[in-house]
C-alpha cells in the first residue's frame, strides 16, 4: 500500500508512459557518462588565497587540458598566460588591458581559446547540466559558442556574436564568466577534509566560497568543531577560538568578517597589563590587517588576557565534568607565584611570566569582574553573528564527522586504536563504542548538541562535547595525548611542549590496519582507500603521504603558512577522475605583485592509483541513486499497464485520463 502511494505521487510528475520512458532514456544515458572529477583538500586553516587558486586551477588539471588542446599550436608562454587568465581573470584582464596594443583583438582571441577549454572540461556532462551551470547573463552566448560546429554557414554567426560582444564592451565580463565556468566544470565535486578555521586570516571567505559551490561536502576537523562549539555559546570553545586568532593577528576576520566585538578585550587588557610588555604573547603575523591594524604590543596584551580566561573556563569545565578525565590539565592551581614556579606533571619548572594579577590563589579558576565582562561580550557577539551562524549551519548541512563517497572513506583525524592494533573502546557522552560505531555515535551527538540539546542542558553546556573533541586524548579529531598550550606559553623547557600522537599514526603504515578500518565502515578494501588530514606530512624529512601501501593518503601538506617550514611544501590536493587517482604537491602560492603580475606554479602530479577501466557514473554512488530511480519508473510503467494507476495526457493545455 505504501509503495502504491509512492508510485501515485511519482505519477504526478510523470503522468503517462511516454513521460516515464523519456526520463528512463535520459537516466540511462547519464549512467553511461564518465564519472566527474572529485577534488580533495584538507587543513585549509584560513588560507583563502591559496585555496581558491588550487580549486580554480584544479591542481594542474586545467593546465593539462590547455596542453592537450593547444600544445601543438601555442607556445609554452602563451599556454601559461591562458592558464593565468583562467586562474585569476580579473587581475589578468587588468594587466592585459594596460599592456596590449590592441586589447579588443586580444579579447577576441582569448574568447575563442577559453571556449575550446570550456568545451573540453564539459564533455563529461549532459548539455542540460552544463546549461544549468552557465551564468545567467552571458550563458546564452557561451552556450552558442561552446556547442559550435565547423559548418561554414555557422562561422559568420559565431563571429558576429564575438564582434557584438566586443562592440558592446562586455568582453571582460564574458571572459571572466567563461573562466569561472571552466573552473566550476573542472571540479565536479569538492571534498574538504577538515580544518577550515584558525591560523590563516580568511576562513570566512573560504566558507563563502564553499557555499557558492554546487557540489561540496566537508568532514569536520578539530578546528572546525571548536568553532561549532563557540557558535553554541560554549565558553571554553569561545576562549580558544579568540585566543588562537588573536595570537595569529586575525583581527580583520574576527571583527569585520564575523562582527565579533573585541573592544572590551582590548580595553581591559590595556588596563590590566598596561606596563607589561607581554613578550611571551606576541602575535604570529602571517598577514597584515587591512581594516583593523591592532598594534602588536596591544595584541600581545589581548592574547595574554584571553589565554588566562581560557585556562580558567577550561578548568571550571574540567572540574564540572570528571568523566572527561582531564584533571591533569588543571595548571593554574599549581602555580607558585612567590617562588615563580609551576608544578607540571609532578615536575617543578620556572614559570616565564609571573605577572598574573587576575589569578586569585585562593580560587584560581574564578573569573575576575573584568574577565567576566569580556566573556559576556564575546558570547553575545558570537552567538548573534549572523554570518558565523550561517557558516556553522552550512557545516552541519554539508558536513559530517566522516563521509563514504564512491567507495572511499574520508575523515579528518584518526580512529582510536590500542598499541596492539585493536580498535580502542572509547567512552564519550556516556556511551562506549569503537571504530566506525564511535564515529557514527559522535556524528549524531554533535548534531543533537546543535539542533536538539537534551532538555536538562542548555546549548552552551551541551557543547562541552565539542570542546572535549577539540583536545581530548580519546578524541578521534585530536589524536594526541594532550594539548600543551599552557606549557608553550609559560614554561621554557621544550620537553614539556611535546604532544605525543596516538597509536593510529604508526599503525596506518600497515596495510592490514588500513584494510581493517575500511571494512569496519562497510566498504570494499579492494577498491576503496582512506583520505585523511590533520597531521602535516614532513616531506623535507623524507616522510611520505602514502601509507599502508597506498590504502591511505594523508593530504595535509601545509597549505597553512604556519606549517610550511615544517613540511617543506605548500600543501597537497588529491584528484579522483574517471581514469586515475593522483596526488598534487604544491609550491607556495604567490600573491599578486604591485606591478600586476602574478606567478603561478604548476604542481607536481603523481598518479597513485590507475583504474582497471574507465569509471562511469553507473559505477558511482550517484549511479546507484539513478538506477533506483529507473527501477521506480519501471514499476510505475507496470502499474500504468495494469491500469491500477491511471495515465493522464495533456489536451489543449489541460490533462485528461486515457481511461
Amino acid at each position: 500500500m505504501s509503495n502504491n502511494k509512492y508510485l501515485e505521487m511519482l505519477a504526478q510528475k510523470y503522468p503517462n508512459h511516454r513521460s516515464v520512458n523519456a526520463e528512463i532514456v535520459n537516466l540511462r544515458a547519464i549512467l553511461a557518462l564518465p564519472k566527474g572529477t572529485e577534488y580533495f583538500l584538507s587543513d585549509l586553516h584560513g588560507e583563502y588565497d591559496a585555496f581558491q587558486y588550487f580549486v580554480r586551477s584544479a591542481s594542474g588539471t586545467i593546465k593539462m587540458k590547455i596542453d592537450e588542446n593547444f600544445g601543438a599550436i601555442l607556445s609554452a608562454t602563451d599556454r601559461e598566460q591562458l592558464a593565468a587568465l583562467i586562474y585569476d581573470p580579473i587581475n589578468e584582464l587588468k594587466r592585459r588591458e594596460a599592456n596590449e596594443a590592441d586589447f579588443n583583438a586580444w579579447c577576441s582571441s582569448a574568447i575563442y581559446r577559453l571556449i575550446i577549454i570550456c568545451r573540453a572540461v564539459s564533455n563529461k556532462y549532459t548539455r542540460s547540466k552544463v546549461r544549468r551551470i552557465l551564468p545567467d547573463n552571458t550563458g546564452y552566448i557561451m552556450d552558442e559558442l561552446m556547442f559550435a560546429d565547423d559548418d561554414d554557414n555557422r562561422q559568420k554567426y559565431y563571429q558576429e556574436i564575438i564582434d557584438s560582444v566586443i562592440e558592446f564592451k562586455i568582453a571582460k565580463t564574458l571572459i571572466t564568466e567563461i573562466a569561472n565556468t571552466i573552473s566550476e566544470l573542472a571540479v565536479d565535486h569538492l571534498h574538504i577534509i577538515g580544518d577550515i578555521f584558525d591560523r590563516g586570516p580568511k576562513p570566512h571567505r573560504i566558507m563563502d566560497f564553499l557555499m557558492s559551490r554546487r557540489s561540496v561536502d566537508i568532514q569536520w576537523g578539530n578546528h572546525d568543531v571548536v568553532w561549532m562549539g563557540a557558535a553554541c555559546g560554549n565558553r571554553p570553545c569561545i576562549a580558544n577560538i579568540i585566543r588562537m586568532n588573536v595570537s595569529y593577528n586575525n583581527f580583520d576576520m574576527l571583527e569585520y568578517g564575523y562582527g565579533i566585538n573585541l573592544r572590551p578585550l582590548a580595553t581591559r587588557a590595556q588596563q590590566i597589563y598596561g606596563d607589561d610588555p607581554c613578550t611571551g604573547f606576541m602575535p604570529h603575523v602571517l598577514e597584515k590587517n587591512r581594516f583593523d591594524p591592532i598594534p602588536e604590543e596591544l595584541a600581545a596584551k589581548m592574547h595574554k588576557m584571553i589565554a588566562i580566561i581560557q585556562f580558567k573556563v577550561e578548568g571550571q569545565t574540567i572540574m564540572n565534568h570528571p568523566e572527561f578525565k582531564l584533571d591533569h590539565r588543571l595548571m593554574l592551581d599549581k602555580i607558585n607565584l612567590d617562588e615563580g614556579t609551576v608544578n607540571c606533571y609532578g615536575e617543578v619548572y620556572p614559570i616565564k611570566d609571573t605577572n598574573l594579577p587576575t589569578i586569585d590563589p585562593a580560587d584560581p579558576y574564578k573569573l575576575s569582574p573584568e574577565e567576566e565582562e569580556v566573556m559576556v561580550a564575546l558570547e553575545a557577539s558570537i552567538t548573534n553573528s549572523k554570518k558565523l551562524q550561517e557558516h556553522i549551519n552550512f557545516l552541519y548541512t554539508h558536513g559530517a564527522l566522516f563521509t563514504t563517497y564512491n567507495g572511499n572513506l574520508l575523515f579528518h583525524g584518526c580512529i582510536p586504536f590500542t598499541e596492539d592494533g585493536d580498535f580502542m573502546e572509547v567512552t564519550i557522552a556516556g556511551k562506549t563504542n569503537h571504530g566506525a560505531g564511535l564515529m557514527r555515535q559522535l556524528d549524531q551527538e554533535l548534531r543533537e548538541v546543535y539542533f536538539n540539546p537534551r532538555c536538562e542542558l542548555d546549548k552552551a553546556d551541551a557543547a562541552n562535547l565539542m570542546w572535549y573533541l577539540w583536545l581530548g586524548p580519546d578524541s578521534p579529531l585530536f589524536g594526541k595525548d594532550k594539548m600543551t598550550t599552557f606549557e608553550r606559553l609559560f614554561i621554557a623547557d621544550k620537553s614539556t611542549h611535546k604532544e605525543h600522537t596516538v597509536p593510529y599514526y604508526k599503525l596506518i603504515k600497515n596495510k592490514d590496519i588500513c584494510i581493517k578500518i575500511i571494512r569496519d565502515f562497510d566498504l570494499d578494501p579492494s577498491k576503496g582507500i582512506i583520505l585523511n588530514g590533520h597531521v602535516p606530512v614532513k616531506i623535507k624529512d623524507g616522510e611520505s603521504p602514502i601509507k599502508g601501501e597506498g590504502k591511505l593518503i594523508v593530504i595535509d601538506g601545509g597549505i597553512s603558512k604556519a606549517y610550511q617550514k615544517t613540511t617543506g611544501i605548500a600543501g597537497y590536493t588529491f584528484i579522483f577522475n574517471s581514469w586515475f587517482m593522483a596526488l598534487s604537491e604544491h609550491e607556495p602560492y604567490h600573491p599578486l605583485q604591485p606591478d600586476g603580475t602574478q606567478e603561478f606554479n604548476n604542481p607536481n602530479i603523481v598518479t597513485t592509483h590507475t583504474l582497471p577501466a574507465r569509471m562511469l557514473i553507473i559505477d558511482t554512488d550517484i549511479g546507484k541513486v539513478l538506477q533506483s530511480q529507473i527501477d521506480d519508473l519501471q514499476q510505475l510503467n507496470a502499474e500504468f499497464r495494469k491500469g491500477t494507476i491511471k495515465e493522464v495526457y495533456p489536451k489543449r493545455g489541460k490533462y485528461y485520463s486515457k481511461n
